[in-house]
């Protein structure tokens, strides 16, 4: 299955994925509208459609500053800022 025929959501989920990083929200969708060779009537519109999309879709997170990351890097980035306070409080006990 190409990007054209998939879901917007799903096109963000891989760019994403393929990344490894947060992005720019706008730098995502511009993406995303890249890679399902999107018609585009109207730009506004278009980046307004697929970040509600986005911004809808429980995969993804907002991390501020028009940053987006994948729920899951955000849950393992507070597994592991937990466990570094957990062996600290551990060693100064």
């Amino acid at each position: 299955m190409t990007f054209v025929e998939k879901l917007e959501q799903d096109v963000a989920f891989e760019i994403l994925s393929q990344n490894g990083k947060p992005m720019f929200y706008k730098d995502l969708v511009m993406q995303v509208i890249e890679a399902k060779k999107k018609p585009i009537q109207s730009i506004s519109t278009t980046i307004s459609e697929v970040y509600t999309l986005i911004n809808m879709d429980s995969r993804f997170s907002y991390v501020g500053n028009g940053m987006w990351t994948l729920t899951d890097w955000v849950i393992v980035e507070e597994e592991n800022a937990a466990s570094v306070d957990e062996e600290e409080a551990l060693q100064n006990a």
